[in-house]
């Protein structure tokens, strides 16, 4: 499924060149910002430039909707966009509520494998909810410590040493959302999940793409 067959984006054109070249050169300029350097810790990389380039841009969903496949059996798809410089990955992550994120489906309580992470939501209104780290081996729920609504075209940033987050659909259309992952760790070596009411931690070994450039991801 693609989000061409979306009812919204239906009656959209596609004819205006100019337009249909912004997202592009929003992920070049990404790429441009991380140079050759070893990531968003580094520094000679300023999150702020990163997050300040992704505000700049004003989502056009007729821009990036090649990559923006859904699935509603799932949660969410990982649908990749770009590698970047070996540094990064660029994704349009798409959930369905209707997510490309799926309306009322999320994710789970994750942290981000020690990257870092810059998310642009490109269509609706995507819930973050930030906890605390579980307390060692402590069985015990996790804390909730702060719950934010990004709305369309609003920029967030999310780290480690920031605490663990879930994000959610809670519309009732599917939601689109850009993040920017550098460096690329939970692609290549997953990342642990947490149990709410337990804190107790989960090692996922893999979080794969849905799709690369465009093109389904035969499993």
């Amino acid at each position: 499924m693609t989000c061409t067959v979306l009812k919204p984006l239906q009656q959209q054109e596609t004819s205006d060149e100019t337009k249909m070249d912004r997202f592009d050169k929003l992920v070049e300029t990404l790429k441009d910002i991380l140079g050759p350097s070893s990531g968003i810790t580094s520094d000679d990389v300023d999150v702020g430039d990163l997050m300040d380039a992704m505000e700049q841009y004003t989502s056009d969903d007729r821009e990036w909707c090649p990559y923006a496949m859904a699935d509603d059996s799932r949660g969410y798809t990982r649908n990749l966009v770009d590698e970047g410089n070996g540094k990064s990955n660029l994704k349009v992550v798409t959930v369905q509520l209707i997510l490309v994120w799926s309306p009322g489906k999320g994710s789970p309580i994750h942290d981000h494998g020690n990257a870092h992470c810059v998310m642009k939501i490109l269509r609706g209104t995507l819930t973050e909810t930030r906890y605390d780290f579980p307390d060692g081996d402590r069985n015990k729920p996790m804390e909730i410590k702060s719950i934010s609504h990004h709305k369309e075209n609003a920029v967030a940033y999310m780290a480690d040493e920031l605490g663990v987050h879930r994000v959610s659909n809670e519309g009732s259309d599917f939601a689109v959302s850009l993040h920017l992952y550098t460096p690329p760790n939970v692609a290549k070596s997953g990342c642990h999940i947490f149990d709410l009411r337990s804190g107790k931690k989960s090692y996922v070994p893999k979080c794969g793409y849905y799709s690369r450039y465009g093109h389904l991801v035969k499993e």
